[in-house]
């Protein structure tokens, strides 16, 4: 069962470029630079790619996770992945025996656990978290949902045009969870004359739906008009929903997400840290605990929300309404005139006390959904008033790790 492959025997990392959403996060993730991509398909260097893993935890779609055993002499090249539109079936091998000089392969299991430490988060859900559902639908077989509202959920003054869009799915099964996202398919083609691939975004609406019952879920989508630079830039997909009217129709695929998942069991407590449309599954976990208010079940719930201004804070209204007792919400705006410029960072500091008191006890969960950037800040923000107790922050950053306690949903 663990005898070494035979040396002419390569055990090839593929992505499934059926389920593959070309979201980047494994290109960014892999340390060693073996994933590339162009406009069609993203791929892994077999000469380069040394099974580490470190790209499979943060994959939403698992389309990360496929392998081949293939002759190394005859490996899928960077070109042949290029020009897939699916997964080559298995090849047939030669027994072990004629295949020529032994190498030991390598260790999945221990590469895994080493690659663990690439990302910042879990790659495990909470233990009570609900089953998903995954992948249900593809890019060549999506489901068909139909649009019930779109409303705009930041001040009309504001150049942050973020929209509050619900899709309905009719008497057609798309079973989600807090936390899980759904891809979009826009429609048209790219500058090659290829249709566009599917643009990812997060649920924010619970499992029973938008509203509580029906069939149907939301999305929280800002208008693209410029890239992270400051470039000007037109976001396809983003402009197609904030577009969307009243009984339109779009092509969805998915669900996605098997780790980033809200936690089930009683009085469990969530630390949620978001910025912008990073709101989305923390309104998704939120509206799950305020539908459940009467029943004894909920935890502690706490909230900290970076955006610049009041005014470009989505869902700001419906979130100061929600009772101070129900949920400890601290906004940190970062461009509020009048006020100091703050970041989530900043308040996780302030509110020391609290967060530590929340971090000591084992039901407590944390969930961080925004820019990529703001990982290091948010994680040193926590490292800091875990020192301030006296306590040792690495020894604690992998307790929540391997209890599948603290997530990053990052982009």
């Amino acid at each position: 069962m663990n005898a070494p492959l035979p040396v002419q025997m390569l055990k090839q990392h593929l992505i499934d470029p059926e389920i593959c959403i070309r979201c980047n996060t494994c290109e960014e993730t892999c340390p060693v630079d073996a994933i590339t991509h162009d406009s069609n398909n993203y791929v892994v260097n077999p000469d380069i790619c040394n099974g580490c893993m470190a790209c499979v935890p943060p994959c939403p779609t698992g389309s990360i996770d496929n392998w081949r055993m293939v002759l190394r002499s005859e490996a899928y090249s960077v070109q042949d992945q290029l020009g897939w539109e699916e997964l080559p079936q298995e090849k047939s091998l030669p027994q072990a025996a004629d295949a020529g000089v032994a190498l030991d392969a390598p260790d999945i299991a221990a590469a895994a656990v080493s690659a663990s430490f690439a990302v910042p988060g879990a790659s495990i859900p909470p233990w009570s978290a609900a089953h998903p559902y995954v992948n249900l639908y593809t890019h060549k077989t999506p489901m068909t949902a139909t649009v019930v509202g779109n409303y705009r959920v930041t001040g009309v003054d504001t150049e942050s045009d973020i929209h509050h869009i619900v899709l309905d799915f009719g008497e057609l099964p798309f079973p989600v969870l807090e936390g899980q996202s759904i891809g979009i398919l826009p429609p048209g083609t790219d500058a090659q004359g290829r249709p566009h691939h599917a643009r990812q975004y997060s649920l924010a609406s619970p499992r029973d739906g938008e509203r509580a019952g029906y069939n149907n879920l939301s999305l929280t989508v800002k208008r693209v008009t410029e890239d992270h630079g400051g470039v000007a830039a037109h976001g396809v997909c983003s402009n197609y929903l904030c577009d969307l009217a009243k009984n339109d129709t779009v092509q969805v695929i998915g669900p996605f997400g098997h780790t980033f998942l809200m936690p089930n069991h009683p009085r469990a407590n969530l630390i949620m840290i978001c910025t912008g449309t990073g709101s989305a599954p923390m309104r998704a976990m939120t509206e799950r605990y305020r539908r459940r208010i009467d029943t004894g079940e909920n935890g502690r719930l706490m909230l900290f929300f970076g955006a610049r201004t009041e005014r470009e804070l989505p869902y700001f209204g419906p979130l100061m309404k929600l009772p101070r007792d129900f949920i400890d919400i601290n906004l940190a705006l970062s461009r509020e005139a009048g006020q100091p410029k703050r970041y989530v960072q900043d308040l996780i500091r302030e509110r020391a006390a609290p967060v530590l008191d929340l971090l000591s006890d084992r039901n407590t969960c944390i969930y961080v959904c925004g820019l990529k950037g703001m990982e290091v800040g948010v994680l040193d923000a926590l490292r800091d008033v875990t020192m301030q107790s006296g306590q040792d922050w690495s020894i604690l950053h992998d307790v929540l790790r391997r209890e599948g306690r603290l997530h990053f949903e990052t982009y």
